[in-house]
């Protein structure tokens, strides 16, 4: 991101070039005017501040001239790909890692082609014109797609997925700064493989180490005891990341073959899930309330949407001060009525709000990624003891979020305005609400 905005400031900087050059023409030419449309001759004393202004004029050409040369090379190396287009979307220039990503053979120095001759690709296109239309920056991500002349060479190249961001400039012309994200994506690819296969290899004597525990905690006694069981609770919390993990990578591989959809009370199944942690919030001296209808029908994964209200209750219970609320409130919205039935298809809205000290400004934008785990759960103090508190794994809100998504619903967590505590909100789709 440092760099794009670096080359669009460069691209900034040669446009001002352009604009000087312009008016430096436009003050030559008012400068000679007097001496072209006056049959009479030069005054003798304005033959030295003529000089003097040639001679600067000649000076800030040439400084000109050597920004300009010093743009074009910084955009000729740069590590991402540049192009230029006119208001008739021909090409004026591009440098060498536009032409590697795009594959411009067909392209030299010098020449002005149209586009679509040389690149065909209906994303491209559309991000250009897009641009020349809004005036604005705009950004497509897309999968790339080279064409070759022969059938050879065809098979030698590959696609890639490209991101593009579109600069308007002066006069219609557009500039398309171009990353090539294939690289990047295949990283990934290679560690999500790795750290999946680590966690199936790790789950087998992870197992085995726990029924060894289990025995040694039915033949010791105290103080040797405690320590077995702190070793218990140890294992676990690796059990479970190592769990969490392959969930995670599941459900972002293939989410939908992962979900066995009935319809569901929904009331019922968040009062449950409440049930269920009711002992460790009664410790806490915690307090629960629900507001909404009675009865919502959502067709869901029963057993993912137990574990998405798990970790989030869960989390309202950790990272409370003794005595907090938590509320959940449920929304109707109304879409449409089906055809022939009594019920409404709607889209349901689940607000779950605690009265605790809420995310920090710089976890907010971070809460759903894989592995963070921002300060208040670093620093928090509850009431459990040391040997009984819960570690998070910081995949919790990653597995909620890919859940949610999988449903085809959507969640975000934000600051409440009243309670000031964490509120998290989930949008469900094609909910079906008794009249």
């Amino acid at each position: 991101m440092v760099l794009l905005s670096f080359c669009l400031g460069l691209v900034v900087g040669i446009s001002i070039w352009v604009w000087q050059q312009f008016q430096l023409n436009r003050y030559i030419s008012q400068v000679l005017r007097p001496l072209t449309t006056s049959g009479t001759k030069v005054a003798l004393p304005l033959i030295p501040r003529l000089r003097h202004e040639l001679a600067l004029v000649k000076y800030q050409g040439l400084h000109l001239q050597q920004q300009l040369q010093t743009y074009q090379d910084l955009l000729e190396f740069a590590p991402i790909g540049y192009l230029q287009l006119d208001d008739q979307n021909q090409l004026l220039w591009c440098n060498e890692q536009a032409r590697e990503i795009l594959y411009l053979q067909r392209w030299q120095p010098g020449q002005v082609r149209l586009l679509v001759e040389l690149v065909r690709s209906y994303e491209l296109d559309r991000l250009v014109e897009r641009t020349r239309e809004r005036q604005q920056l705009q950004i497509k991500d897309w999968e790339y797609h080279p064409s070759c002349e022969n059938a050879a060479a065809m098979l030698e190249v590959k696609s890639s997925v490209l991101r593009a961001t579109g600069l308007p400039l002066p006069k219609g012309q557009v500039g398309v700064f171009l990353e090539n994200r294939q690289p990047l994506l295949e990283l990934n690819q290679v560690r999500d493989r790795a750290f999946s296969d680590l966690a199936h290899e790790l789950r087998t004597p992870l197992t085995s180490i726990r029924l060894v525990v289990e025995t040694l905690q039915d033949r010791l006694d105290s103080p040797l005891k405690r320590w077995v069981d702190r070793l218990m609770l140890e294992v676990d919390r690796l059990i479970n990341l190592v769990q969490s993990w392959l969930d995670l990578t599941q459900l972002e591989t293939n989410p939908t073959m992962q979900l066995t959809r009935q319809m569901v009370d929904l009331r019922s199944l968040i009062i449950s899930v409440w049930e269920t942690l009711e002992l460790r919030a009664q410790q806490q001296e915690m307090h629960f309330f629900y507001s909404g209808p009675d009865h919502v029908w959502i067709n869901v994964d029963q057993t993912r949407m137990f574990q998405v209200f798990i970790n989030l209750l869960d989390n309202c219970i950790k990272y409370n001060p003794p005595s907090a609320k938590i509320h959940v409130e449920v929304k109707i919205n109304p879409l449409k009525q089906s055809e022939g039935s009594k019920n409404n298809l709607s889209s349901v809205e689940i607000n779950i709000i605690d009265s605790g000290f809420g995310f920090s400004g710089d976890d907010l934008p971070h809460v759903f990624e894989r592995f963070y785990r921002g300060d208040t759960a670093r620093t928090r103090v509850n009431s459990l003891s040391e040997s009984t508190a819960t570690i998070g794994t910081g995949l919790g809100l990653a597995i909620v979020r890919q859940i949610i998504l999988a449903h085809g619903g959507s969640i975000k967590a934000m600051n409440h305005p009243e309670t000031g505590g964490a509120w998290m909100q989930i949008v469900l789709p094609g909910v079906m609400a008794k009249s």
